[in-house]
C-alpha cells in the first residue's frame, strides 16, 4: 500500500497557486516610488495601455480590472442590453464559475449554452442557438463568447476562430474572447496575438495576467472601439477602478515589455507536455483531452487518484472526471517529474498481481 508522505514542495492543482514572476514584481517595485496621479491618470497606466497597443499592432482601447470574472462580465455587459443573450459553451467559465456575474452586470442578459464535450464552440452550434427562435418572447442573441484556451485546455486554431467570426458576422453577433490563459494559446500556436484576435474577427478580448505571473490583473481590450463607450463608468460602478491604478497596470509593463508574458506561457505549456509524455503508453492511464496548453487532464483508476492524495498531491476533478493538473510560470521540472513518478508508481501498484 502507498504510504502517506509530506505534501510536495510545489502543487499543480491550479496555476493560481503561483507567485509573482520577477518581471512583474520589479515593475511594481519601480512604480512604488513617490506619488502618482490616481484613478489611472498616471504614466504607468498610460505606458501599459500603449504596450498592449504595440503588442497587438492596433489602436485598441485598454482597461484594467482586478480579476477575470469582472473583466468577462463587464465586457459582455458592454456588448448587451438586458433583453439580449450570450452564446457560450456548456463548460465556459462565464457559465460554470462566475456565480451569475455576467447576468448580474448586464441586468439580466441570458447565457445560451451549447453542449460541448471538448469545451469548444463550433459555427454550427452557434448558428443553431442563434436561429432556433426569433420571436419577441425569447432573448435576442447578441454575443458569442469563446474561451482561449478552453476550460479543457484545448486551443482554437486561427482557422477555427475565423470560421466562428464569419458566422458571427453573418448573424449580426459580436465576438468576445475570454483569454484568462491567452498567452498560453499564443505560445501553443506560435502566432502573434493579433492573428487570433482582431485579425481573426474578435471584437473584445479579456487578456489574463493572474494565471501567468501577476498577483492580480486582467486587461479588457476593445478592438472595436465603438463598443467601449462609457466602459470606464462600468468599471467604476463595479468596483474595478483602482484608486492606485499604477499597482494594477505596472506589472503589465514588466511582463509585456520584457517578453515574459510569452516566455512564462511557453514554460508552463512545456511542463504540461513533460507530464503528459511521461504517461504515454502506460496501461490504465489516459489523457482525457489533448494537451495543447498548460493543462493535463488524467484519467486513472480511483486507487491511483486516492494514492496521489495520500502522497500529498492536490488536484481537481470537476472537469472530465479525472485529475486536472495546471502548470504556471514557476513550475519546477523536478517537481513535475516527482508527480509523474508517483503516478507511474501507483499505476504499477494497481496492475501488480495480488499474492495468493
Amino acid at each position: 500500500m502507498s504510504q502517506i508522505r509530506p505534501a510536495p514542495a510545489q502543487q499543480f492543482a491550479s496555476d493560481n497557486y503561483a507567485g509573482i514572476c520577477p518581471e512583474a514584481w520589479s515593475a511594481m517595485e519601480l512604480a512604488n516610488t513617490g506619488s502618482a496621479t490616481a484613478y489611472g491618470e498616471d504614466e504607468w497606466t498610460r505606458r501599459a495601455a500603449d504596450a498592449f497597443r504595440a503588442l497587438f499592432a492596433t489602436d485598441c482601447d485598454v482597461y484594467f480590472a482586478f480579476n477575470g470574472t469582472a473583466a468577462n462580465s463587464l465586457a459582455l455587459a458592454a456588448l448587451c442590453q438586458s433583453y439580449h443573450s450570450v452564446i457560450c459553451s456548456s463548460s465556459a467559465h462565464v457559465e460554470t464559475d462566475e456565480c451569475g456575474a455576467p447576468e448580474f452586470f448586464s441586468n439580466g442578459s441570458k447565457l445560451l449554452v451549447a453542449q460541448s464535450a471538448d469545451g469548444k464552440l463550433t459555427p454550427d452550434a452557434i448558428r443553431a442557438l442563434a436561429t432556433g427562435r426569433s420571436d419577441i418572447h425569447f432573448p435576442k442573441p447578441r454575443v458569442v463568447t469563446i474561451t482561449q484556451p478552453t476550460e479543457t485546455g484545448q486551443v482554437y486554431s486561427v482557422a477555427e476562430i475565423e470560421a466562428i467570426s464569419a458566422t458571427c458576422r453573418a448573424l449580426g453577433l459580436k465576438l468576445h474572447m475570454d483569454g484568462a490563459r491567452f498567452a498560453h494559446a499564443c505560445a501553443a500556436l506560435d502566432c502573434t496575438p493579433a492573428e487570433i484576435t482582431w485579425q481573426a474577427g474578435v471584437d473584445v478580448l479579456c487578456f489574463g495576467g493572474t494565471k501567468n505571473g501577476m498577483a492580480v490583473g486582467e486587461a479588457v481590450i476593445f478592438f472595436d472601439r465603438t463598443l467601449s463607450e462609457d466602459f470606464s463608468y462600468r468599471c467604476k460602478q463595479a468596483g474595478q477602478l483602482a484608486s492606485k491604478m499604477r499597482y494594477l497596470s505596472a506589472p503589465w509593463i514588466g511582463v509585456l515589455e520584457s517578453g515574459a508574458w510569452l516566455a512564462n506561457a511557453r514554460h508552463a505549456n512545456g511542463c504540461a507536455r513533460r507530464l503528459a509524455d511521461a504517461f504515454a503508453g502506460v496501461a490504465g492511464l489516459e489523457l482525457i483531452f489533448p494537451v495543447d496548453a498548460n493543462a493535463v487532464f488524467l484519467s486513472a483508476p480511483e486507487p491511483v487518484l486516492d494514492g496521489l492524495r495520500a502522497r500529498g498531491w492536490r488536484f481537481y476533478t470537476f472537469i472530465g472526471g479525472g485529475a486536472r493538473f495546471m502548470f504556471a510560470w514557476d513550475a519546477d521540472p523536478a517537481q513535475v517529474d516527482r508527480l509523474a513518478a508517483d503516478v507511474l508508481d501507483l499505476a504499477r501498484e494497481c496492475t501488480r498481481p495480488v499474492a495468493a
